[in-house]
């Protein structure tokens, strides 16, 4: 297993969006996300750690604007977030310290009730080709067959 880390010479590499949504919190503007309409299977990682947080068989057409998930892999944290003058409840990623969104109870029933709001800037996907080679083999019973 990898040990996976925030680093500076990552986060000096951002490009200013992804900088703003993982370490000032920031959200990008809805629709505009580049992993909004990926539906390739593969995991999505910390843009700057690499740690695995969701699978594309989690991940669902919810509407809102940025690519959603019924749950996380693992290494996702949560947070109490009052700002903007309401309650939710942050993601972050355990090891980057990346904020990643929100989540909410307005999911799939059927799939646990849960939406994972995430920004796209604080992704990277990994094809389910490319996983064993990048280091992400013991995740790939996570990702749905190829058809």
């Amino acid at each position: 297993m990898s040990k996976y880390e925030k680093r500076a010479e990552v986060v000096a590499n951002l490009s200013p969006e992804e900088y703003h949504v993982t370490q000032e919190s920031g959200t990008e503007r809805p629709g505009t996300g580049k992993l909004l309409g990926n539906k390739e299977p593969g995991i999505y990682v910390d843009i700057v750690s690499g740690e695995p947080l969701f699978a594309s068989a989690d991940k669902y057409e919810s509407g809102c604007g940025w690519p959603s998930f019924t749950k996380p892999i693992e290494n996702v944290t949560e947070h109490r977030d009052a700002t903007l003058g309401m309650v939710r409840t942050e993601v972050r990623s355990k090891h980057g310290d990346s904020h990643l969104g929100h989540v909410f109870n307005d999911g799939p029933p059927d799939r646990g009730g849960l939406r994972y709001c995430i920004n796209s800037a604080s992704l990277r996907f990994v094809h389910r080709d490319d996983m064993a080679d990048e280091g992400y083999g013991d995740y790939i019973t996570q990702v749905e067959d190829v058809a």
